[in-house]
């Protein structure tokens, strides 16, 4: 998984310094972003089937967001993402309270910008939506591969600041997820 991420990365920098001798357009296009934020998972992805059955009441698991994003043009972008749980997964199943361990999430994909407004001078609005994939690290230190889709709606702000919030839904753990936080882009 290691060389997965390292490889990801070398291919984004050798990338960017390729396309360093477009620079010299007019409006300098911003090759990265990286961002910090916060999701909440809201099904689980195991048991769910007794928890189904059991009329159980899921409440959201929080998560920290660490996020980067290579854009090789201004329409596709290729983010890489990392979400650590902060608490586990809560159940209330018959008015008893059920926890188990939340895992962590590294995946990658691509997004793909949808359309764009312009608000102000200084300021845009844009929606990005597209596929990803998610490799999930369970108890058993195994790894389970999930497809997601996913969309967000960023907020621009001068050179360089971002503000987004976005939903999820992966197909594999039937899970929906809410994302939001900041960032930069350079």
């Amino acid at each position: 998984m290691k060389s997965f991420v390292i490889l990801s990365m070398l291919l984004c920098f050798s990338f960017v310094k390729s396309q360093s001798k477009f620079d010299s357009l007019k409006t300098k296009f911003r090759n990265f972003e990286l961002s910090f934020g916060q999701s909440l998972l809201f099904i689980s992805n195991s048991k769910q089937t007794n928890i189904i059955n059991n009329e159980a009441i899921v409440i959201p698991t929080s998560a920290i967001l660490f996020s980067a994003e290579f854009r090789p043009d201004k329409f596709i972008r290729i983010p890489v993402f990392l979400n650590l749980a902060t608490e586990s997964k809560q159940f209330i199943v018959n008015g008893q309270l059920i926890n188990e361990k939340a895992s962590p999430t590294l995946g990658t994909g691509a997004l793909f910008k949808a359309f764009q407004i312009k608000l102000d001078e200084k300021s845009k609005m844009e929606f990005e939506i597209g596929p990803l994939a998610s490799f999930l690290f369970d108890t058993k230190n195994s790894i389970r591969v999930a497809p997601i889709i996913a969309g967000r709606i960023k907020i621009l702000r001068g050179e360089n600041f971002i503000m987004y919030i976005g939903t999820s839904y992966s197909f594999g753990i039937n899970a929906l997820g809410l994302l939001y936080g900041t960032g930069t882009s350079f």
